[in-house]
């Protein structure tokens, strides 16, 4: 396992030793300063992306937003992390709190990191088109791919604890019960080979001899075994009988490995986060600001996220 190795950027080291990293947080090893570095990188990377939004509006937006945008992933953080932790907890997973924000973080760093890489993409657009419609639904495309990314390397992580058996309860095997030998059967007869009948005269078989029955040859298998071929239900005693291709059940295929709950509770979490997410950015805006309205930190609750989007693609178009 890798440690936490010293590199410029807590990102590069997420995208090139990923591995090394579920490994980290699976051995619970220094996840203290590693979920520190991903705590300050993603705060750096919030608050300048947080900046060119609220560039649109001008100094003040710009300084209000780089301070509210890296607020409204941590305390998102905040609200939902007891949640994940408990449910791992209600259904036998092993995770710590530590590897539980260790894991978060990570998705939280590469979002942020995200972001920012399209800082300049969201830069231009201000400077080139300054519509506010359009610069608005932008942002939320760009923070959504970046968020959409982050989750799948949370999911990633947690498949990595999986595997390593944090995910799903330990259970005791049961002692083996050793079988009693079979008994040995005996062995079966074999019918004589069938002598080849030899054609003879009429009137030369007594009658007694014509009415008594004639052995039959049975059948020779495939892989050399003889077998009796007699009417079903009339096999005489002590014949092991023809082999019947039902009386073994068919093998049947090894079923999949279940998915333990605390994945499946894992995609409610990322579900509960997003709604959260957006709610409280709905509460702390202003981000960007509309240019015909005063310098304000906070507007009053009304509406919703959603709701406000699709007017603004309505208006758009």
């Amino acid at each position: 396992m890798s440690g936490d190795r010293p590199s410029p950027l807590v990102i590069e080291r997420i995208l090139r030793d990923r591995q090394g990293v579920w490994q980290q947080i699976v051995a619970d090893d220094d996840l203290n300063a590693l979920t520190g570095r991903m705590l300050a990188s993603s705060a750096v990377a919030l608050a300048c992306y947080g900046a060119v939004l609220g560039a649109f509006h001008g100094v003040l937006m710009a300084l209000t937003s780089a301070v509210k945008l890296p607020l409204l992933f941590l305390i998102t953080l905040a609200i939902c992390l007891p949640t994940l932790y408990l449910f791992n907890l209600v259904f036998g997973a092993r995770l710590s709190v530590r590897q539980s924000l260790a894991l978060v973080m990570v998705a939280i760093t590469v979002t942020s990191m995200l972001a920012v890489a399209f800082a300049p993409i969201s830069l231009f657009f201000l400077i080139t088109a300054p519509d506010y419609g359009f610069f608005k639904l932008l942002n939320v495309a760009i923070l959504t791919l970046s968020a959409v990314v982050g989750l799948r390397f949370l999911t990633g992580g947690m498949q990595v604890l999986n595997a390593h058996g944090l995910l799903a309860p330990t259970v005791t095997a049961p002692p083996a019960v050793v079988a009693p030998p079979a008994a040995v059967a005996a062995p079966a007869a074999v019918p004589a080979p069938a002598v080849p009948a030899q054609p003879v005269p009429v009137g030369a078989v007594p009658a007694q001899a014509v009415a008594e029955p004639v052995a039959v040859a049975a059948p020779a298998s495939a892989n050399g075994t003889v077998t009796a071929a007699f009417p079903p239900g009339m096999v005489p005693p002590g014949h092991p009988g023809a082999a019947r291709p039902w009386a073994t059940p068919p093998m049947r295929r090894s079923e999949p490995e279940q998915r333990p709950a605390s994945m499946t509770l894992l995609y409610v979490w990322i579900l509960l986060f997003g709604f959260v997410g957006t709610q409280l950015a709905w509460t702390l805006r202003p981000f960007v600001g509309s240019p015909g309205e005063n310098f304000a930190l906070f507007r009053s609750i009304e509406g919703n996220f959603y709701a406000e989007i699709l007017r603004t693609i309505g208006n758009l178009f």
